[in-house]
């Protein structure tokens, strides 16, 4: 299309409405005010094709630019933009003024659209994001377990690793069930947990005074707690079940990769997707993952090597992924962690967000060139005992 010639339409989007400016390279040709319900963002769809509006930008913002964006996408070529890099300039904050803003960078192709992934993918995300706020849930109410159990005087948690633990566990629901005689309590804790403390000890911690109040609370917070984990593993099985349906190979590629299991595999899946043309280098997809360290130089002074902001979700499942492979034995992650840590004697989160790096180029590799995974660090050592008389 003759570039001269190109109308695009700006969106400035908020919870409960949208301003819509249409422009060319006269100038503005429309402006107007939409509310977001469906029939309105339907209005709007026709007011820009009344238009000829051939490419339409909007920003990010929160959630509710996601049913716009289903709503328009089949009939327009959509852009999103992080709102971060077409901030509005000073002293011209204003909503219509937002939208004409969107609409001038759209029209002079300053806006790089943002990834937004086919209708399966999110799907995807929603049970993988789904699963990271339950487990969050989990986390929060255990802890407010324990705070019951602290008000009443006992100590367990004190002295075991884990208060989400089988020990943990028997002993709670025992007290929720009414039974508070530490001397059946102990019975319910792991033998191991007793030899290291003593019994004396452990039986001390199990001493408290519960209320019948206390024991209501405790039991509704068991309730909860399995609540949590039964419907969390209930998205883990569907989102499983889709990648295993629609994305098998790459589900079994990803899982040859040290450090990477059934969890992780879908929770890379259902953030990146498996369709790399969005990401034409593996660096833009570490910089939009928000793994790339900053470059943040001024007057050959280094200021910051933080990482940048990006998926955070795909971000905390390599970091996840990362601790696994630099505990796992014989395999180039684990080998170039302990050489980072131990040798040269470097820190070691920064070195697990390399690796984590280092995991998220070997799944682009993968996706792209339609490779299986190779450790190169198990392919030496091969290649040297073979040369071995």
């Amino acid at each position: 299309m003759d570039r001269t010639n190109r109308i695009v339409a700006g969106l400035d989007i908020h919870k409960d409405s949208v301003f819509l400016c249409i422009m060319d390279w006269s100038g503005i040709k429309f402006e107007a005010q939409y509310g977001t319900l469906t029939t309105e963002i339907r209005q709007l769809g026709t007011k820009m094709s009344e238009f000829n509006v051939s490419e339409v930008g909007m920003e990010s913002t929160s959630v509710y630019w996601i049913p716009i964006w289903n709503e328009l996408c089949e009939s327009f070529s959509l852009k999103l933009a992080n709102p971060y890099f077409i901030k509005q300039l000073p002293g011209r904050k204003s909503d219509v003024k937002d939208a004409q803003w969107i609409a001038e960078c759209m029209l002079k192709e300053l806006i790089k659209g943002s990834y937004v992934p086919e209708p399966l993918i999110q799907d995807l995300r929603k049970y993988n994001r789904r699963i990271f706020d339950l487990n969050e849930e989990l986390v929060y109410k255990k802890t407010k377990l324990d705070a019951a159990f602290q008000r009443c005087g006992m100590r367990l948690s004190n002295y075991v690793s884990d208060i989400g633990g089988k020990s943990y566990r028997k002993v709670a629901q025992a007290i929720a069930c009414g039974e508070t005689d530490p001397q059946k309590l102990i019975s319910h804790v792991h033998v191991r947990t007793l030899n290291k403390h003593s019994r004396q000890v452990i039986l001390g911690a199990l001493t408290a005074t519960f209320s019948s109040v206390d024991i209501e609370c405790i039991r509704q917070y068991l309730e909860e707690i399995a609540l949590a984990e039964k419907h969390r593993d209930q998205c883990q099985e569907k989102l499983t079940a889709l990648c295993q349906q629609h994305f098998p190979r790459r589900l079994a590629q990803l899982q040859t990769i040290p450090g990477v299991k059934e969890r992780t595999a879908t929770s890379i899946i259902a953030e990146a997707g498996v369709d790399m043309k969005m990401f034409c280098t593996a660096a833009a997809l570490i910089g939009w993952c928000g793994l790339k360290p900053r470059n943040d130089e001024s007057n050959r002074k280094i200021k910051s090597r933080k990482i940048t902001h990006g998926n955070k979700f795909l971000r905390k499942t390599l970091i996840e992924a990362a601790w696994a492979a630099s505990r796992t034995q014989n395999c180039f992650f684990s080998h170039f962690s302990y050489t980072q840590t131990v040798i040269r004697k470097k820190n070691k989160m920064k070195i697990i967000v390399a690796v984590a790096r280092k995991i998220l180029v070997a799944v682009w590799h993968m996706f792209t060139k339609e490779e299986d995974f190779i450790d190169i660090y198990k392919m030496s050592i091969t290649k040297t005992n073979s040369n071995q008389p």
